[in-house]
């Protein structure tokens, strides 16, 4: 065991030096994240308070059509029912993938618009989750950067035990104490944050979407993995087997590549005044969000959800709940809830809210803030002690031990072994399944 104290100290501090830049940047943002709801309360007050000089009731019907026909190119995706006194939000999208948020007030009418990409939470997102660059390579970094934090802790936690830092009375050495000692006290905290911040990531984020879709029992029941469909029958026998427009065929390809656009106008579709009066009917309370189907076989699906990202929209997780509803007949075709989701699905709908601060209020935002405050610290505290170290010796980096080939080899079997075991238990459900 004496030989591998110095090679994993030389990667201790190699890894810090390549992730430190971007573990410093998500930390930040992660900060500026973490207060988004209080920031845009006071920064987009008109919008998400304030009220049209149109003073006349339309339906919301008429506004979301309304809405389409001023913004040529674009086609509702979403409609957001807050509760008081926030005003209801329209998400528009585009071919591109552009979107833009459209404000009504208690009548319906227009009130603000807002460029999706620059809300100040989309923008904390954006930084936080690719650098603002929405660049698969730099989120893979980012989740690389995320992963490798976990590393750090655990070497680091190693080396505090090796070197005796703790009882250890030397000045020369009381920064790197101190660096370790803060890393000892948050290290369950920032692995919490890590895991929990994984469902967003671009790689482990699609395994984990992907062993949620394949296995009912540990992620999503089956009600959500197939979800129900509008019954046809709804519609005249002369235009069931008609093909779907042209622009739901377009976007199919052209949105995201991966999703038709949202219809709002299909022949014989429930108004989505509609679909909030059934809605509320089952149990649905304010806030919630609805998404226009697809096509003429797609349903209306009303949600409550804890991890929405939207200023006003969150609710507890245990008050989550998905609706299905037929857009001919508005009859209610299925809903799931907190209690239908599996292991993984629970988890992470808690998770979520825990890693973006409101799962218990104002205490969860104090505790993040602590811990992220305690990492730049740390992080601080580990640069001054390095700069301590190239002053007082000739050595700037920890120097190479002579012979310790055999025990590298060990333990990076060891490593390896392990990681594939971790990647054998969670990608099993959904080879075997």
């Amino acid at each position: 065991m004496k030989n591998t104290f110095n090679p994993l100290q030389r990667l201790h501090f190699y890894a810090a030096i390549f992730i430190a830049p971007l573990l410093i940047t998500l930390t930040i943002s992660g900060i500026g994240y973490l207060f988004f709801p209080e920031v845009e309360n006071n920064i987009y007050k008109n919008e998400f308070f304030g009220d049209s000089d149109v003073k006349t009731h339309q339906t919301l019907n008429d506004a979301v059509h309304q809405v389409e026909r001023q913004y040529e190119g674009f086609f509702v995706s979403k409609v957001s029912i807050l509760d008081e006194p926030y005003n209801k939000r329209i998400t528009l999208s585009d071919m591109a993938g552009n979107q833009r948020y459209v404000f009504l007030d208690h009548n319906n009418q227009f009130v603000a618009d807002q460029n999706a990409k620059h809300t100040y939470s989309n923008v904390m997102r954006s930084i936080h989750s690719s650098l603002f660059t929405e660049n698969t390579i730099i989120n893979y970094l980012v989740e690389l950067t995320a992963c490798w934090t976990i590393f750090m802790i655990l070497s680091g936690t190693y080396l505090l035990i090796k070197k005796h830092l703790i009882s250890n009375k030397s000045k020369a050495l009381h920064w790197q104490k101190w660096h370790a000692m803060i890393g000892i006290i948050i290290a369950i905290p920032v692995f919490v944050l890590v895991l929990t911040g994984l469902p967003w990531s671009g790689f482990m984020g699609s395994k984990i979407a992907g062993m949620m879709d394949t296995n009912g029992d540990l992620g999503q029941g089956e009600l959500a993995i197939n979800p129900p469909k509008s019954d046809l029958n709804e519609l005249p026998w002369a235009t069931r087997k008609n093909k779907q427009p042209a622009s739901s065929e377009k976007g199919s390809s052209g949105h995201h590549g991966n999703a038709a656009m949202p219809q709002t106008k299909l022949d014989y579709q429930i108004s989505i005044d509609k679909v909030v009066e059934q809605a509320q009917k089952s149990g649905i309370k304010k806030p919630f969000s609805i998404v226009y189907p697809s096509d003429k076989i797609g349903t209306f699906i009303v949600s409550n959800t804890s991890n929405s990202g939207v200023t006003g929209l969150d609710v507890s997780p245990y008050k989550e709940q998905t609706l299905y509803f037929d857009q001919y007949s508005g009859k209610k075709l299925g809903t799931i809830k907190y209690d239908d989701y599996g292991i993984i699905a629970k988890w992470f709908t808690w998770g979520i809210p825990l890693h973006e601060g409101h799962l218990f209020g104002i205490v969860n935002k104090i505790i993040n803030l602590f811990v992220c405050i305690a990492l730049l610290v740390a992080i601080g505290m580990g640069f001054v002690s390095w700069i301590n170290r190239t002053k007082n010796t000739a050595v700037k980096v920890p120097h190479r031990v002579k012979k310790t080939s055999i025990y590298i080899t060990h333990h990076m079997f060891n490593c390896i072994r392990t990681i594939n075991a971790i990647i054998w238990i969670i990608t099993y459900p959904s080879i075997y399944n």
